[in-house]
């Protein structure tokens, strides 16, 4: 979903990476339109004619947060017999969990109008954690078909249980506890793939 016209993609993301920095620097009670314009350098006006209110802002921010972490998803297929799984797939959820921050998601979740176009949006379509689901699964599958996972690995219950994990570090996660994600999510890839996780394509012969 898009919000209402927005011409000018890159005011969009200046409104967004700038509603991100107050959020970042003063707390998610500072999160005003006008601390949002302030910050982006813009009239004061701006943030109003593009969208409906700071409500549908916020959705908006969050949605298109989820899209760009889906993209980064469905981009692993690129990566399928490099680097190693586990690390593949960690470098998806630690950025995913950099790109939403724990008081922006608070916000769109516990305000009641903004809850509810995020709800509407991603009714619509717009990308969430299923979509990265399935790009997980779509990944180890390809991992699979390369020999870098068991055939018998469910490639759709490991996707699953690292979404589901994701979600639940978004959801409690403490700011500046970024360490902490990552412990975590290596222990739950260690135990989910074991050591196929961690296999590197064999190198050809030295001549």
């Amino acid at each position: 979903m898009s919000p209402r016209g927005v011409a000018i993609p890159h005011l969009r993301e200046r409104l967004f990476a700038a509603a991100e920095r107050v959020v970042a620097r003063d707390g998610a009670a500072a999160l005003t339109s006008r601390a949002i314009t302030v910050e982006a350098d813009c009239a004061k006006g701006v943030l109003h004619t593009h969208f409906a209110g700071l409500d549908e802002f916020v959705a908006e921010l969050l949605m298109d947060r989820f899209a760009r972490s889906a993209r980064q998803a469905q981009a692993l297929e690129a990566r399928v017999g490099e680097g190693t799984v586990a690390d593949n797939l960690q470098d998806v959820v630690l950025a995913l969990l950099e790109a939403l921050p724990p008081a922006v998601v608070g916000l769109a979740m516990t305000r009641p109008a903004a809850a509810l176009h995020t709800r509407e949006g991603f009714q619509s379509g717009a990308p969430a954690f299923d979509a990265i689901q399935h790009a997980f699964t779509a990944y180890l599958q390809a991992e699979q078909r390369g020999g870098r996972l068991p055939a018998g690995a469910d490639a759709a219950t490991i996707a699953l249980a690292v979404v589901g994990t994701t979600h639940h570090l978004l959801m409690t996660r403490i700011p500046g506890r970024g360490a902490d994600a990552k412990a975590t999510t290596g222990r739950l890839l260690a135990v989910l793939l074991g050591g196929a996780g961690q296999r590197r394509r064999a190198e050809p012969p030295v001549a």
